[in-house]
């Protein structure tokens, strides 16, 4: 399969069927493996484990969540200031997530998804070779600081959270044939901590603090399984959530989560904004792939796109495209405009 694209995770379409038809199907053929959209509630990525694991666990306490719209409950937040909040009770020095291997959804999910995925693909109407991407959020981004204000019930959430994701991938690859599947780790919170831009968490040993999380999951997935990395500056009430002045950190970042997969790491995917400097992307200079496939995401403002394309390609000559983020929060009357910038991409980037 072409690794020219890659598709970062949620397209809001209404189904999954819609994903793999309107946005799949024309694209497969640059794609080395295709994600389902994240559709329905997950379209606002980790809101949906807020709402519908971490509310509901009776060891963990809701302080705050998304205001009310015309008298109505409000599952996704507006932006930061709306978000979920929580803590752990007091007492309470450990807890768990019960339905091992089901009770995050992921695992849920990507079954039902990929009895769809495989049935098209042995329709002909997407491509044998192809895999399916399944998306998950690290334990640092699912459980961020802004909603465990309390550092010390931060760390108790993200453990077992951590725990349960283990045994979620490992229900994805018991269910779901190696050689058909992909894992990629979402990481936002990661980027904005690497450049010391949370409260409380100095800049300095950013990249240790990080990296255990990976080091503790991804020697589990099977060598069979493709392994990538999404990078992000956040999108939640408005893309960047949070803008650096250069890839420096970003780049330090990647280069650890490499080094501490365990395992070889597929692709990693950098955002880049529509950034005109070329000292925002000389940093990427200094990364360190080992056979990993970089994507950058720079799908977007196409006015500046090859622009942007020349300026990162005097430091990194090779890569492969896409966008910034995932869609989730895009107006679905949007996509067609996006996959249309993507083809052009394509085309500009030869």
């Amino acid at each position: 399969m072409s690794t020219d694209l890659l598709l970062v995770g949620s397209i809001p379409y209404d189904t999954v069927s819609d994903v793999f038809e309107k946005f799949g199907r024309p694209l497969a053929s640059h794609l080395a493996a295709l994600p389902d959209g994240e559709v329905g509630l997950r379209t606002h990525w980790i809101s949906r484990i807020h709402f519908q694991v971490f509310a509901l666990h009776p060891d963990l306490e809701v302080v705050r969540r998304p205001a009310l719209e015309n008298g109505i409950e409000r599952l996704q937040p507006r932006n930061a200031g709306d978000s979920w909040q929580f803590r752990v009770r007091p007492g309470v020095e450990q807890i768990h997530f019960g339905d091992s291997g089901w009770r995050l959804g992921y695992a849920r999910d990507a079954v039902n998804s990929y009895f769809v995925f495989r049935t098209l693909r042995e329709r002909g109407e997407l491509p044998n070779g192809l895999r399916f991407q399944v998306s998950i959020a690290s334990p640092h981004s699912a459980a961020p600081p802004r909603l465990f204000p309390d550092a010390k019930d931060c760390a108790i959430v993200r453990a077992a959270y951590q725990e349960a994701v283990k045994a979620e991938v490992a229900m994805i690859c018991a269910k779901i044939p190696h050689e058909d599947l992909a894992i990629q780790w979402d990481c936002a919170t990661e980027v904005q901590d690497a450049y010391g831009a949370i409260p409380g968490y100095p800049k300095e040993g950013a990249i240790a603090r990080n990296t255990g999380q990976i080091a503790a999951l991804s020697p589990d997935i099977p060598a069979g399984v493709a392994l990538g990395f999404h990078l992000c500056f956040g999108t939640l009430g408005g893309w960047p959530r949070f803008a650096p002045d250069d890839l420096s950190a970003t780049v330090e970042l990647a280069n650890g989560f490499i080094e501490a997969a365990g395992r070889k790491v597929d692709w990693m995917h950098i955002p880049a904004l529509d950034n005109i400097n070329e000292a925002f992307y000389a940093p990427l200079a200094n990364l360190k792939p080992k056979g990993a496939r970089i994507y950058l995401g720079m799908v977007h403002h196409m006015d500046t796109f090859e622009q942007r394309l020349k300026l990162a390609r005097k430091f990194l000559p090779e890569f492969g495209l896409a966008a910034y983020c995932g869609l989730g929060r895009t107006p679905q009357s949007g996509l067609g405009d996006i996959l249309n910038e993507h083809l052009q991409a394509l085309e500009i980037a030869g």
